[in-house]
């Protein structure tokens, strides 16, 4: 009752000070989501088909949502993360979501980490190979990650997410007062055809993000529930807050590309280095050139602190994970620690692998992100209207009536993508 008054006392600015200060989470998934799904997929939906896969984008949204709004409910409902709640479900549950981390984490990490050191050669001097930015890059990011800097990095790269929507939205005005590039009677290609079935499932895989993020989401608000007084309302608006704004986002980047690039006649360059100035251009070409090194700060900073967080939000999810299947409830500093590096020497072998080819490793990874997708659905679905969860958290029945038409949406979609890539 004490606190109840307290709480009832402060003035309505001090109760959303009190409310921002237990964002977190959900702020969190937000940063990783701003990569490849944005920068790349919503815009390259945009310059190759205009505004037809605008729809799509919002769908996808909306069908995922139900999934990673799970980790959030279950973890405030009972104290535990996403994973433990696998385990109870049984090990081959727990078994399931290890092994499906284990290829999302390396392959995820690597696309972040190689795009981030696309970012990085925009400022270096010199010509550096792709490959030397990018163990540049992964360093940092282990160097941050293992000193403990996360929680700095964390807050830096919230405001650098503000500046570049802020940034993306002002782009998108001029570029709408501009009007489109695409001369009056150009013919805007169909996204609806067989032959595209492989873009549209780019396009979905990391949109807004692959949904085993719920796991990262569900870990980082267990870790904050320890350290914080965190309420049910006060984590589903930082939840709510974070999705929507990416999916908003999603459709200003479609925005962008549809404007600026549409039927231009300019094609997305395939390498690293130069797809990374072609975005850059992109934006100093629609605000203006002096804003051309600030966009490029700013659109690295962004994915390099979603580059450290999927790095620090798998490796404490593979740790919990093994200790689950080894029937311990909790990791330590130092499992966590060797996952880390782990996770950093898989990355390595790809980004050598790979060397220059960004967009065909990033396609690669969001192709395998959306074949993954279906099945931590399915889990985090289960688990919800399985689970032992008051009133407030329990999906209602609209939320119920969503998720089937998710489960039904993405594993149509990866039937159509199986049947297209290997039966057709």
């Amino acid at each position: 009752m004490e606190t109840t008054l307290t709480e009832n006392s402060l003035s309505p600015w001090d109760q959303l000070l009190k409310l921002v200060r237990t964002l977190g989470p959900g702020i969190l998934t937000a940063t990783a989501a701003i990569g490849g799904s944005h920068l790349v997929a919503s815009t390259q939906a945009g310059a190759k088909f205009g505004w037809s896969l605008a729809l799509l984008i919002l769908f996808v949204n909306l069908f995922k949502y139900p999934f990673f709004r799970a980790g959030i409910s279950y973890t405030m409902a009972t104290g535990k993360t996403l994973q433990n709640g696998y385990a109870q479900m049984g090990k081959g549950y727990i078994g399931l979501a290890f092994f499906l981390n284990i290829f999302s984490a390396v392959v995820n990490t690597s696309a972040l980490t190689l795009f981030s050191a696309a970012l990085l050669g925009y400022f270096l001097p010199g010509n550096l190979p792709l490959s030397v930015l990018s163990l540049i890059v992964l360093a940092a990011s282990l160097l941050i990650v293992l000193a403990g800097h996360f929680a700095m990095l964390n807050r830096i790269s919230k405001f650098i997410m503000v500046v570049l929507a802020i940034s993306t939205v002002a782009a998108v005005a001029i570029a709408w007062h501009n009007g489109p590039v695409a001369p009056a009677d150009y013919v805007s290609p169909s996204p609806w055809t067989l032959a595209s079935v492989g873009f549209l499932v780019v396009t979905m895989g990391w949109m807004p993000a692959p949904i085993e993020i719920s796991c990262l989401t569900s870990l980082w608000l267990a870790k904050q529930r320890a350290e914080q007084d965190v309420t049910s309302k006060s984590a589903l608006f930082d939840f709510n807050l974070g999705y929507w704004t990416t999916a908003i986002l999603a459709l200003f980047f479609l925005a962008l590309g549809a404007l600026v690039l549409h039927g231009g006649g300019q094609e997305l360059a395939k390498g690293g280095i130069g797809f990374s100035h072609q975005l850059v251009s992109m934006y100093a070409g629609t605000i203006g050139e002096w804003s051309r090194y600030m966009i490029a700060l700013i659109a690295f900073f962004c994915i390099f602190g979603s580059t450290i967080t999927v790095v620090d939000g798998y490796s404490r999810a593979l740790a919990e994970g093994l200790q689950l299947l080894r029937n311990h409830d909790e990791y330590s500093e130092r499992s966590f620690a060797t996952w880390v590096g782990l996770v950093a020497v898989a990355c390595v072998a790809i980004l050598l692998f790979f060397k220059s080819a960004l967009l065909p490793m990033l396609g690669f990874a969001m192709t395998m992100a959306f074949m993954t997708t279906p099945f931590f659905a399915w889990l985090n679905h289960h688990l919800v209207q399985t689970a032992d969860m008051p009133a407030e958290l329990r999906p209602n029945k609209a939320l119920v009536a969503l998720s089937y038409l998710g489960l039904i949406y993405l594993f149509g979609f990866l039937a159509l993508f199986v049947w297209w890539k290997w039966l057709m």
